[in-house]
């Protein structure tokens, strides 16, 4: 006999396994499952990134205020989480620098942004360049946003603190399972495991990362959608420049409307620093080695030659802005010579190890334009969270809290206790605090 679950969630990284924490809690007598197809939760994009915790201020509070409203409450609940389990959390703070006129005026920007979105006036604040100089000198730079409310902690941690308690409240954690097939039943969908088990539930969530955009597809949905993947590389610097400055510096990125980030000054929760990240195409949410780019490269050029990621694939800008990232892949000078613009003492010669990878998967609309914000899509007895990305890790407690509330509303989760205490929170005070 199939087993079967009244709610599934396809996806074990960090907001999979957060969704999969509330819903326990608000419904104990309910039967879920979380499909993994790695050994663990939290493989992939959620523990292959910065661990940053970032404050929302690059998030405009008009289109972008459910990830702003997300990223602000996620820093408090992150931190209290992390006391809870013992995971260090670490209050480093994140500078944002101008390298010309134009950043500038985009850094006035940010400061309002975050205000709006928040922060106080002791949370943030502008800088000149001879202002900075005195408590940052190796920084070189027009004017930096001076930003005290970021952090450091690891996700991977995190993510599996969260597993536990949700295991704990009788989640199923299903790992080292691939979902190979869906097919809808009665009463909701029948999924085929690995090539040869069957399990039944009455609801999908689907938050498989790189693959939902595949998985949408495949119950019928979002078929106007197309994803790309872009790999992020890092390189670890020597110890000896771990105090080189007393927080990450960021800088602002020159293309906005790309999901391309100008290379960071990243310092970590262990103390380490790190440079990076690019962004390379790949042609797999996995696609870390030539092999498996190799093995995904027809069938993916394929269907992003039949969607509308043709248009961005011909478009000579994007075309440009593809070669400096592969050129950054191939030369390490290339990527340390973007961080050197605004911290010229670092020695090339002296950064020999690379960090590690992650990809981030950005979906694409039929018009060939970058989709710039999360996708939430309700289709038959199932929901599907596409194109969520950074600051994904800082806002998956209060993001899940917010789609389960969602799906409340639409009387699907009708029997959930809605004032359940969730661990160090109650749930309806995260959603009273979201308001959106």
């Amino acid at each position: 006999m199939k087993d079967s679950f009244d709610v599934i969630i396809i996806g074990g990284g960090i907001l999979g396994t957060s969704l999969s924490y509330f819903l326990s809690f608000l419904n104990k007598s309910k039967k879920i499952a979380v499909i993994e197809q790695e050994h663990s939760v939290a493989q992939h994009t959620s523990s292959r990134n910065t661990g940053k915790v970032h404050a929302p201020y690059p998030y405009n509070p008009e289109k972008k205020k459910l990830f702003a409203k997300t990223a602000f409450y996620g820093y408090d609940m992150w931190e209290q989480y992390c006391k809870l389990k013992n995971i260090s959390f670490k209050k480093d703070g994140v500078i944002e620098v101008a390298i010309n006129q134009k950043d500038v005026n985009v850094l006035e920007k940010y400061c309002k942004w975050g205000k709006q979105n928040g922060l106080k006036d002791n949370d943030i604040e502008l800088m000149g360049k001879e202002e900075l100089k005195k408590i940052e000198p190796q920084i070189k730079c027009e004017s930096a946003l001076y930003v005290h409310k970021d952090a450091s902690t690891d996700y991977s941690l995190c993510t599996s603190a969260i597993m536990q308690d949700s295991k704990r409240n009788n989640t199923k954690f299903l790992v080292n399972t691939r979902v190979t097939k869906i097919k809808k039943s009665e009463n909701g969908w029948t999924l085929t495991l690995n090539k040869k088990n069957e399990i039944h539930t009455k609801f999908l969530i689907n938050a498989a990362g790189g693959e939902s955009i595949n998985i949408a597809h495949e119950l019928d949905t979002a078929k106007n959608l197309t994803d790309v993947h872009f790999r992020g590389e890092y390189w670890k610097v020597p110890k000896e420049y771990n105090n080189l400055t007393k927080k990450s510096v960021y800088s602002v990125p020159e293309f906005t409307e790309y999901p391309f980030l100008d290379p960071h000054w990243i310092m970590k929760v262990d103390g380490s620093c790190e440079i990076g990240p690019n962004a390379v195409p790949v042609f797999s949410p996995y696609g870390y080695s030539k092999s498996e780019n190799i093995k995904k490269f027809i069938p993916k050029t394929i269907e992003m030659l039949g969607s509308g990621a043709r248009k961005t694939i011909f478009d000579k800008q994007f075309q440009k802005l593809v070669m400096t990232e592969i050129q950054s892949s191939m030369s390490k000078s290339v990527m340390v010579n973007r961080v050197k613009k605004f911290l010229p003492i670092i020695n090339e010669n002296k950064i020999t190890q690379k960090g590690t990878a992650g990809i981030r998967s950005s979906v694409i609309d039929k018009d060939g334009k970058f989709m710039p914000d999360v996708i939430l899509l309700q289709g038959d007895m199932s929901f599907h969270i596409l194109n969520y990305n950074s600051p994904g890790a800082t806002g998956a407690l209060p993001f899940s809290a917010h789609v389960i509330n969602q799906l409340h509303k639409t009387g699907l989760f009708e029997n959930e206790n809605m004032e359940a205490q969730c661990g160090p929170w109650k749930f309806n005070e995260i959603i009273e605090k979201l308001d959106v």
